[in-house]
């Protein structure tokens, strides 16, 4: 009813302009302030999964996700409006963040964090090693996510679908989405070298944001 009242409204205003040219300036703030006061539907932006900005496809999972800010603001993992790891949620570490996914239906299978600075690789490695095939896999860097890093540590995400973990470093910011099992290289990941010249933060660079549709697994 609001909306048809003001629909009204604002063709008056617009006959208004038209007839009365030396009030044109007054019906154009009216009208500014009606779109403030009533906004109609159709400037209101759709709300899609996790804030994205789309929606996805049949048979696909929405996700969006960000690595931490610095050493102060966590990194935040969404899937299908569900956020796995966040700062609020609490679970989530300095090193790389790993949320698993189910592949067919979208569902959390697990969520663990790594320090890459102060711990040890080999919980990484062996937590790597139980990932089941068909699971969807996203990673994020908070702080430093590469120090404690190896070859093997490294071959094993790489075989998750990621190219830039062969050449992540201390203090890069990541973002990463591929799967056990992928035959390809995945094309969701996102990666900010640390540099001194181009660093947003001191000793950091900016965060890295990544959205994107997953496939379904469907076999």
């Amino acid at each position: 009813m609001i909306f048809f009242k003001k629909t009204i409204l604002l063709k008056s205003m617009c006959s208004c302009c038209i007839v009365f040219r030396k009030k044109e300036k007054r019906c154009c703030i009216v009208f500014l302030l009606m779109e403030f006061i009533f906004p109609s539907k159709a400037t209101k932006p759709p709300r899609y999964k996790c804030g994205t900005t789309k929606i996805c496809p049949e048979n696909h999972f929405a996700f969006k996700m960000a690595s931490g800010a610095a050493n102060v603001v966590g990194p935040k993992i969404c899937v299908e409006d569900n956020v796995l790891m966040s700062g609020v949620k609490n679970n989530v570490g300095r090193g790389i963040n790993i949320a698993l996914v189910n592949g067919k239906t979208g569902s959390m299978v697990d969520t663990k964090f790594f320090d890459m600075w102060g711990g040890d690789v080999a919980p990484l490695i062996d937590f790597l090693k139980t990932i089941k095939d068909g699971t969807i896999v996203l990673m994020a860097t908070y702080d430093d996510g590469a120090t404690k890093l190896n070859e093997e540590s490294r071959k094993l995400i790489s075989e998750l679908g990621s190219t830039s973990i062969t050449n992540l470093g201390f203090r890069d910011n990541w973002v990463f989405c591929g799967g056990k099992g992928i035959k390809t290289k995945s094309p969701f990941e996102q990666h900010i070298k640390n540099n001194k010249d181009t660093n947003k933060y001191e000793g950091w660079p900016e965060v890295v944001e990544m959205e994107g549709c997953i496939p379904q697994k469907l076999d």
